[in-house]
């Protein structure tokens, strides 16, 4: 596959770092179950059926050595989504450091939504079931989306989601936010006073809630 596909009104591209999620977060959108661990190499392409409008979502592979594909894939992308994992500090940095140079680059990516993965995983530990510590906090990836769209004409409006693709928290959320804002004409709701449950309002941000709604305007 290549990364010229034209058939489509929206392409979204998908990155992140190795092992972060992305096929399991985009595959639990599209076909409703979870996937567990998988490779991607090079990158793969699913198309999604968006009331009259068909969607390209490149999922791209998070290895290093692939890196120098990323900006093969990502070109033409007018949305991505910049994945890490709440369980691995890592994961965010190698956002910080490939990805997000990249997109900077490339003019056409207007929306960018953050998206933690694996929040299924955090918790106490209780018999029976293996939890692993938060190492991301909710202020770090709030702070990060926030800086990623500052072109946003929204401006206090934060694209920040924490999912599990396990369980199908926030997953939703992650795209629907993209495609409402490109294509409010769907019928749904009209763009202005849109509510998108647990995304973050950043007037409305405090340290001890890491849910709020939002109100979509453009």
């Amino acid at each position: 596959t290549n990364g010229k596909f034209t058939g489509r009104d929206l392409k979204v591209v998908l990155v992140g770092d190795a092992n972060v999620g992305k096929t399991s977060l985009v595959r639990r959108y599209i076909d409703r179950k979870f996937q567990g661990s998988v490779s991607t190499i090079g990158a793969s392409f699913l198309l999604k059926q968006w009331g009259n409008y068909n969607i390209a979502i490149w999922d791209t592979a998070g290895a290093e050595k692939y890196s120098g594909l990323s900006s093969f894939y990502c070109r033409g992308a007018a949305a991505a989504v910049l994945t890490f994992d709440l369980t691995r500090y890592k994961s965010i940095e190698t956002l910080r450091q490939r990805y997000i140079p990249l997109l900077e680059v490339m003019d056409q990516v207007s929306v960018k939504v953050v998206a933690g993965t694996k929040l299924d995983l955090i918790g106490i530990p209780s018999i029976g079931q293996v939890y692993l510590p938060r190492q991301v906090a909710p202020e770090e990836g709030q702070q990060l989306a926030a800086e990623v769209n500052t072109n946003q004409t929204c401006r206090d409006i934060i694209p920040y989601f924490e999912t599990s693709s396990k369980t199908g928290q926030n997953v939703d959320n992650v795209f629907e936010f993209i495609f409402e804002y490109f294509f409010p004409d769907r019928g749904l709701r009209p763009r202005c006073n849109n509510k998108l449950e647990d995304s973050i309002v950043l007037k409305k941000m405090s340290k001890n809630s890491y849910k709020h709604k939002t109100v979509c305007c453009m």
